[in-house]
């Protein structure tokens, strides 16, 4: 019955005056809404990616997908979004299943004070600035998605943004707030305050970004609640003279983590690209975060957050997006160059280099981790089809091993490629 309903529904919205749209239309009185399908599936060829194997290992090989349906309504003061997606592997459902796992990854309701000022409520992806501590994650085939209270304020170049969050496992009726996060691996509460602000007069953009974190680090046996604060602040800033596109961010951490040790922690990037011509171009950048020591009682490791890492520290998700082995964090510091060349007005590849190093000294080893190459192809076949491949390997050193693990005498390579099949239809 409710698979019939939701036809019926799908079928109201696309019949009528429908037209294909890509661009972001001003609101109006007049109702209008917008359906959005997507089918990206995903082979992969893992032999050696997120963590390096060891000899004797065999390969892995699997193919996932992300099936999600999105429909919209607008009019002009008010904004409503579900988007539902069913992700996983070939092959982990059964012919016949019973207990689908069909969930909603978007559900939020967007309001128009007056012209400058909004407030968005609900599930909802938090992108902000180069994705590097709040990101949407979309490489990862279901993205992440947080429930939070925004309000918003933009005028005349100026943006700012302040989020709530505040988060538990059921509805308690009684026992405190105590906030279970193994399985969610989500803070307990967070506010997060981000300015920005384009400048007409020259190509430059900037942005801050404040956020406190709230982690439970209360006992589960008691449920009685203990909540360790880390406060992450900086900066975002990007210029685009010319065939240039320069870029740089700082961010500092303090607070208390769950082992109530003073955070001092930072990290700092810098990236740089230019257009040799219509065809050409290339990349140079590096980042630091800084790492924890042996000695001392302060926290010195830099903790990334919520941010899309696979974007930034080599595409076989090494750092950060797994983690370090026994929970050590000596840090990173990732050098890269790249180039870059567009085959033609539907087809580009990449060739980026990356050389890892930790980030604070390790003792009897060299502070080098290894090499990583990346290559990728993107073929726009249509409008709104799109094929992409991929191609990694990395040289690990004897720190790689005692830092991740497995065995870097060992070849490690990954592959993939992904069709992505994304159509959208506005009706009004």
């Amino acid at each position: 019955m409710r698979r019939r309903n939701l036809f019926i529904l799908m079928s109201f919205f696309i019949i009528g005056e429908a037209s294909i749209s890509y661009a972001q239309e001003e609101k109006t009185d007049s109702d209008r809404f917008i359906v959005t399908a997507q089918i990206r599936t995903r082979g992969e060829y893992r032999n050696g990616a997120l963590y390096p194997r060891n000899e004797g290992i065999l390969p892995a090989g699997f193919i996932n997908e992300r099936a999600r349906l999105s429909l919209e309504y607008e009019r002009k003061r008010l904004s409503l979004k579900f988007s539902a997606q069913h992700v996983g592997v070939w092959g982990q459902d059964a012919l016949i299943d019973k207990n689908g796992r069909f969930i909603l990854n978007e559900a939020w309701a967007s309001f128009d004070f007056n012209d400058y000022w909004f407030m968005q409520l609900g599930r909802q992806s938090l992108i902000y600035d180069d994705e590097r501590i709040l990101g949407g994650l979309d490489w990862n085939v279901a993205g992440r998605y947080h429930d939070a209270l925004k309000i918003g304020f933009k005028k005349n170049g100026h943006q700012f943004h302040g989020i709530f969050a505040f988060n538990q496992n059921d509805e308690n009726v009684i026992g405190g707030t105590f906030y279970d996060s193994s399985t969610t691996k989500l803070y307990k509460n967070m506010q997060t305050l981000w300015y920005h602000y384009d400048c007409a007069s020259v190509p430059l953009n900037i942005s801050f970004l404040a956020i406190n974190l709230g982690q439970e680090g209360g006992d589960s046996e008691t449920k009685n609640s203990d909540t360790k604060y880390m406060q992450t602040f900086g900066t975002y800033i990007q210029i685009t003279p010319s065939e240039w596109n320069i870029s740089g961010a700082f961010y500092y951490q303090t607070g208390k983590n769950l082992l109530s040790k003073s955070i001092s922690a930072y990290m700092a990037s810098l990236r740089a690209s230019y257009s040799l011509s219509k065809t050409w171009s290339v990349n140079v950048g590096t980042d630091y975060l800084s790492g924890n020591d042996e000695y001392g009682g302060t926290y010195k490791a830099f903790n990334p957050l919520y941010g899309t890492h696979h974007k930034f520290y080599g595409a076989m998700d090494y750092f950060y997006a797994s983690d370090f082995k026994n929970g050590y964090n000596p840090g990173l510091s990732d050098t890269q160059v790249g180039i870059n060349y567009k085959v033609s007005s539907s087809v580009s590849t990449s060739l980026n280099y990356h050389y890892f190093v930790t980030a604070v000294k390790l003792e009897n080893l060299k502070r080098t981790l290894g090499s990583e190459v990346d290559y990728q192809l993107d073929w726009k076949i249509m409008k709104d089809v799109s094929l992409s491949l991929g191609y990694s390997v990395m040289f690990g050193t004897s720190t790689m091993d005692m830092v991740k693990g497995g065995n870097h005498k060992s070849w490690q390579d990954w592959g993939w490629i992904s069709l992505n099949i994304n159509p959208q239809i506005l009706c009004k």
